[in-house]
């Protein structure tokens, strides 16, 4: 199915499907705040979801679980009974609750019950135990089942897709966070950039992944309701669809994770492979490694609630996920970069987005300019890409892909590739949240194009353009060298300690040199003739680096010239002093 008649379908099942379920937050009102509608309407989707998917094989189930009901392990059955790798041996189903009004409790409780173990950890999750006799005592549950009853409710897997399904949740989502002033950014990542990130990972892979018997393994280190993991597998998929994706992904809010769980679960992947957890202190993949990494960390998180865990990892070295350095404790990004590196195999390549602080925050020495260090040396960075401002649903800020791979084709070895796309993009209809561009199908070909070919070129399209810069890795680099100055006394003569001078450090002072310059050179060229009486203490001299994107990209602009804006402020004048005449002299003839 192409994009354009996919995005058709979509529309339909999410405006039907989300007026469904806003009929039920209408019973909720009074009982629950606005923001609290999300503990109710998102575990009864995805309730409803299982339950309409298991429809079709429902009796088949039944009828074996009389025969195995004895036997110590039975799921082997049932999932073959299912044609699924989930489950429910409730005699209930919607229908039947709602013939039996007086016990709807009993009977939901019983019904959920009889999920199989990989379900009841999807439910665990959202917490919805609690939930049911709240809604039972205030005799809103049977209106809340009737409602997800209806024939315009459906949600079974052969009508709804997963894609749709991903949206649907999106949109839930987004709309009850904004009820409760929350980040809906924080859980998800709209298609278009995605889908900008997903064919960047597999632009120069495409003669291989078109290759019988593919194995692929694909990691979201903080997958959220995990869809990128399934936009990159059917992207993935496209390309083969006999090709073995699996899937491998962690999350630390219990909703969304259980969310991704439940999809993992419908689609028939192994859901043991999304672990619920805190990435940066509970690695749920130590020893892993994977062909693919794609994700989205929050930005600028504070990490003191990591911070022990991290800090001992650090310790470890190379031995650890933490050790070439540690930001600032009030912003962790740099932190995910460091864990997603660590989960690439020496084939591997990631896709993370990062705001603009990793490209340039922390002076030589310190822990961010050591993780760029330790990414650059090594050869691992291979291209950064500028996304379009208010791309994303919770911020406007300028947002950055960065593509890394651990095993470069020979032409970028030692290089990388910066790419502006920040001009690509079309305006939407109508924002949502912050977001206000939307990166079309073709604005993204030209920028995978740009990426691909690998030059230094502009690229133009209508009025858009997109512009691809490569440079040598030894160009980040800079040695940050201390100078000093002597300091004098009273007599005017330099103070001595034995045979060396005493430096004042009232005047001591740093400069940046590029890497690939001489320092001594560079201090008789811009030091000595200034301050005769300097030198360069070189015990201080430390290695750093930085990416400098918008000083690389920065086009200067001539001011207007004088004369022009004389003329153009005279007949401003004019225009005021005639608006004053035709105002003035009306008023009189009113008069």
């Amino acid at each position: 199915m192409s994009e354009i008649s996919l995005g058709r379908q979509t529309a339909v099942n999410i405006s039907e499907k989300s007026n469904m379920i806003w009929n039920n937050a209408n019973h909720l009102v009074g009982l629950y705040k606005p923001h609290e509608y999300g503990k109710i309407i998102l575990p009864m989707t995805v309730i409803k979801r299982f339950h309409d998917t298991l429809l079709p094989t429902r009796e088949k189930v039944l009828e074996t679980y009389e025969k195995v009901k004895s036997f110590e392990v039975k799921d082997g059955f049932l999932e073959t009974a299912s044609g699924l790798s989930f489950y429910n041996i409730s005699p209930f189903t919607f229908e039947s609750l709602l013939a039996d009004s007086s016990h709807i409790e009993e009977n939901f409780r019983a019904y959920l019950n009889g999920f199989s173990d990989n379900v009841q950890d999807v439910l665990a999750h959202f917490d919805f135990e609690k939930e049911i006799t709240k809604l039972a005592n205030n005799n809103i549950l049977f209106y809340i089942i009737q409602e997800f009853n209806k024939k315009s409710s459906y949600l079974g897997a052969d009508i709804v897709t997963a894609v749709d399904m991903g949206y649907i949740f999106e949109d839930l989502i987004k709309t009850f966070s904004e009820s409760y002033n929350e980040e809906a950014g924080a859980h998800f990542t709209s298609r278009d950039i995605i889908y900008l990130m997903t064919d960047l990972l597999i632009c120069d892979e495409k003669d291989v992944l078109v290759q019988n018997g593919v194995v692929k393994t694909v990691y979201d280190q903080t997958m959220g309701t995990s869809q990128m993991l399934g936009c990159m597998e059917e992207r993935l998929r496209e390309l083969d669809a006999d090709a073995e994706i699996r899937c491998f992904g962690q999350e630390f809010n219990p909703e969304t994770y259980a969310i991704a769980k439940a999809d993992m679960i419908i689609k028939g992947s192994n859901a043991d492979n999304m672990k619920f957890g805190d990435t940066l202190s509970d690695d749920k993949f130590p020893g892993f490694t994977f062909d693919y990494c794609i994700s989205n960390p929050p930005f600028g998180i504070d990490w003191r609630r990591e911070e022990t865990a991290v800090k001992a990892e650090h310790k470890l070295a190379n031995r650890g996920r933490f050790g070439a350095g540690l930001p600032k404790v009030n912003n962790g990004q740099m932190l995910f970069l460091l864990n997603g590196v660590s989960k690439l195999k020496d084939s591997g390549k990631m896709a993370i987005i990062q705001n603009g602080s990793p490209l340039f925050s922390g002076s030589a020495g310190s822990g961010e300019s050591e993780i760029r260090r330790y990414l650059i040396e090594n050869d691992w960075i291979d291209t950064i890409v500028q996304l379009p401002t208010d791309s994303f649903y919770n911020t406007g800020i300028a947002t950055y892909i960065w593509i890394i791979t651990k095993n470069k084709t020979s032409h970028r070895v030692g290089k990388v590739q910066l790419i502006d796309a920040s001009n690509m993009y079309e305006l939407r209809r109508k924002s949502i949240g912050n977001k206000r561009n939307d990166i079309t199908d073709a604005c993204r070909d030209i920028i995978v194009k740009a990426y691909g070919e690998f030059q230094d070129k502009t690229y133009t399209f209508g009025n858009k353009t997109c512009e691809s810069k490569i440079f040598e890795n030894v160009e980040f680099g800079y040695n940050r060298i201390t100078i000093e100055s002597p300091l004098f006394d009273e007599n005017g003569k330099p103070v001595m300690n034995g045979k060396k001078r005493v430096s004042d450090s009232s005047k001591r002072d740093t400069e940046n040199v590029p890497i690939t310059e001489d320092i001594d050179v560079y201090f008789e060229r811009e030091i000595k003739p200034y301050n005769p009486g300097a030198w360069i203490d070189k015990s201080k001299t430390t290695i750093g680096y930085e990416i400098p994107f918008t000083r690389y990209f920065y086009k200067y602009v001539a001011p207007e010239k004088s004369e022009d804006i004389a003329v153009r402020i005279s007949f401003l004048e004019k225009s005021i002093a005639n608006s004053l005449d035709r105002l003035f002299s009306n008023g009189g003839a009113d008069k």
